[in-house]
């Protein structure tokens, strides 16, 4: 997502299975690493996050580092 020299990211909840790409079960924040402000860089909704890793989610590293900012510890792969 984002444009040219401004990225910005989705954090998604996805099935393994599908293409990078591809269909998303849910969004659960953004990342914004060019926000002026830090509070602002991450939106997250940690209760969600919490939810799908009790149910088995595993993160991607950079994901799996802001959840440990967060407070909220990521499964081992």
């Amino acid at each position: 997502m984002g444009r040219t020299n401004r990225p910005s990211y989705r954090i998604v909840a996805t099935d393994s299975k599908t293409p990078r790409d591809g269909r998303v079960i849910e969004i659960l924040g953004v990342y914004d690493p060019m926000a002026p402000d830090p509070a602002k860089q991450i939106i997250l909704d940690e209760e969600r996050a919490k939810y799908w890793m009790s149910v088995g989610a595993q993160t991607t590293e950079t994901v799996g580092s802001i959840l440990k900012k967060r407070g909220i510890a990521a499964r081992p792969k």
